[in-house]
């Protein structure tokens, strides 16, 4: 096991939990067997849904917490009364060095509350913001924050956007990314003043290690002229959601139309493009800004996602991925 990732789940997180969650990690274990679950939750609702699954058995262990963190709590409120949930005693173990990530589908403001009192912010950094990898016409955007942060001011957005040029030059090993803060429209007095307060820190800094590029429209995120979309948790969360529920409209509708003939004949095509805009391949999102590694799967989410959730978590960890942003990080402040 000492050659294994070690993943500390919330097992209770999100809909359909823990059901969920323990066939995502059958599926995961069935592709990969490098990683070792610890679930936190409900011994006894997990124990049913593992039961005699020897694979799943050998590669996890289960720890009982006494309360889960519902979807409709507000963070405050979860964080309060969260100390022995499963998500809480989940962050905690990874803290006390016992895992080497965490990965949840729950309530995200709970997450993000819970781990700014039980972990340590990058240097520099004022908020932690949700990452997630959008695919483009040529490979893929980093976009933050998801869902993270409701209201952001303009600091926030500023180490956002070092954040986020850090993540992509640590994966994609691009000297110089392109940045852009989403906005409704290109030019310089169009928004609100935050994102005006901005594009003009931002325009001035003369920041090295990433080019700002402007502003970019909702439309354009997914053309592939940016590397790096930055945008506030509220329109970050509407984005998403929005882009999952157009490829899922585009993906149902398309088979309606099709007859069986035409699909016979287009198959591999049509898997192909099913495929590339099925959300639940990106699933998995990563707190940036921490100094130790959390991932937020979607609640909503089916067991398909939830694995590759945990393909994203194994990613962080063996390419050390955290120590990697914060070599590649430089903070707009440094600069003034």
């Amino acid at each position: 096991m000492n050659n294994k990732v070690k993943i500390a789940v919330d097992a209770m997180g999100g809909e359909n939990a823990p059901r969920k969650i323990i066939k995502g990690i059958n599926i995961s274990l069935k592709k990969n067997r490098e990683n070792y679950f610890y679930l936190f939750g409900n011994k006894d609702l997990i124990n049913e849904e593992i039961n005699n699954d020897k694979l799943l058995r050998a590669n996890s262990e289960i720890i009982d917490t006494k309360s889960v963190i519902s979807d409709n709590e507000s963070p405050l409120a979860a964080a309060k009364k969260g100390k022995e949930s499963s998500m809480w005693k989940a962050i905690e173990f990874m803290k006390n060095k016992n895992a080497d990530i965490t990965l949840s589908a729950g309530n995200t403001g709970a997450m993000l509350v819970i781990s700014r009192l039980l972990l340590n912010t990058i240097p520099g950094i004022s908020k932690p913001a949700l990452a997630g990898l959008w695919p483009n016409k040529n490979n893929m955007n980093v976009v933050l924050d998801l869902g993270a942060n409701i209201e952001c001011d303009e600091k926030n957005l500023c180490d956002f956007s070092s954040m986020g040029a850090a993540l992509f030059k640590s994966l994609f090993l691009n000297e110089k990314p392109r940045v852009a803060l989403l906005n409704v429209g290109l030019e310089e007095n169009k928004g609100n003043e935050i994102l005006k307060k901005t594009f003009s820190i931002m325009k001035k800094s003369n920041i090295k290690n990433f080019d700002f590029v402007g502003y970019i429209e909702g439309n354009h995120i997914m053309d592939g002229n940016v590397d790096v979309v930055i945008t506030d948790g509220f329109t970050g969360n509407v984005a998403l959601k929005t882009a999952e529920g157009t490829a899922n409209f585009i993906t149902n509708n398309l088979k309606k139309s099709l007859n069986k003939l035409s699909i016979l004949f287009s198959y591999a095509s049509l898997k192909k493009f099913k495929s590339k805009l099925d959300p639940r391949k990106y699933n998995g999102a990563i707190f940036l800004g921490l100094e130790s590694p959390l991932v937020k799967s979607h609640g909503s989410t089916d067991s398909v996602g939830f694995a590759n959730s945990i393909k994203v978590c194994g990613q962080v960890i063996k390419a050390n991925l955290i120590e990697k942003i914060k070599s590649n990080l430089i903070t707009i402040d440094d600069k003034f």
